[in-house]
């Protein structure tokens, strides 16, 4: 798989109407997608007790292992179709759900956490296994990114966001499931309505999501000091943010106050 991802012109056309894209060609084979779950388990290790997958969170900055998953050319190419030739890479976090798990992600818009001015983000959402309805797929409700930004309220429950949006905000009849085989990716507006329901199968559900961003979007650093963008396309003509340093270990954890977003995004 040396050949360049580019997005079609329709793929373009489909993500900016719709906020989000799927269906693409995998960006790894069956073996590669193996030998990365291998590098999982390597970080899995070095969760403490008690911790979940969610907790690999901004760990591109400590392991080299993943900040070389989120800087493959492969990924970077099919980004590049959403956010042109200058753009950095900054957030990361593994989205996992155990079999007959009951965590869901209720509805929300990544926009609402990111101190991140303007909206000018793409997130991917790289499959480690097969997704789908029965394992507690992401969905999406198409175009919601048009809407801007919709009122939060805060919730209890199984979900593992502390926000989620404010009923009759929109409309969860036009709900769709992306559906993935491993290796697959799907990318997805910051300010379109998502969430995932409960894993009721006997699988695993796991996977990477890696934001980007345009170089013109900037980081408020009083909400987030320890931001650091990763140019990885092209070149920074803005200069807004301090610029991260690649890790040099294979392997190591991240402490928690590096993490990027609100704190209160995630229940503890």
């Amino acid at each position: 798989m040396s050949e360049r991802h580019a997005l079609s012109e329709e793929q373009k056309t489909f993500y900016s109407e719709n906020g989000f894209l799927i269906d693409l060609e995998p960006v790894f084979t069956p073996e590669e997608i193996s030998a990365l779950n291998v590098g999982l388990g390597e970080l899995v290790k070095l969760l403490e007790p008690g911790e979940k997958h969610m907790a690999i969170r901004e760990w591109h900055m400590s392991s080299k292992w993943l900040y070389d998953v989120c800087t493959h050319p492969r990924i970077l190419d099919y980004v590049e179709g959403i956010l042109g030739p200058n753009f950095f890479m900054w957030g990361s976090q593994f989205f996992a759900k155990a079999p007959a798990s009951k965590d869901t992600v209720a509805w929300h818009q990544d926009a609402y956490y990111w101190p991140l001015h303007p909206h000018n983000s793409v997130t991917v959402w790289l499959a480690f296994t097969d997704v789908d309805e029965e394992n507690g797929a992401m969905k999406v409700i198409p175009r919601s990114h048009k809407a801007g930004l919709i009122k939060h309220r805060t919730i209890t429950g199984d979900s593992v966001l502390a926000l989620e949006l404010e009923h009759g905000t929109f409309n969860e009849s036009e709900q769709r499931s992306l559906v993935m085989k491993a290796g697959q990716l799907s990318l997805h507006d910051d300010a379109i309505v998502h969430g995932s329901p409960a894993n009721t199968s006997n699988r695993w559900r796991n996977g990477l999501t890696i934001r980007y961003s345009g170089n013109d979007v900037k980081c408020d650093l009083s909400r987030s000091p320890n931001f650091k963008a990763y140019q990885v396309r092209g070149t920074d003509g803005f200069k807004h943010n301090p610029q991260g340093e690649i890790p040099t270990e294979t392997f190591a954890r991240l402490s928690p106050d590096y993490h990027i977003s609100s704190t209160d995004e995630i229940k503890k």
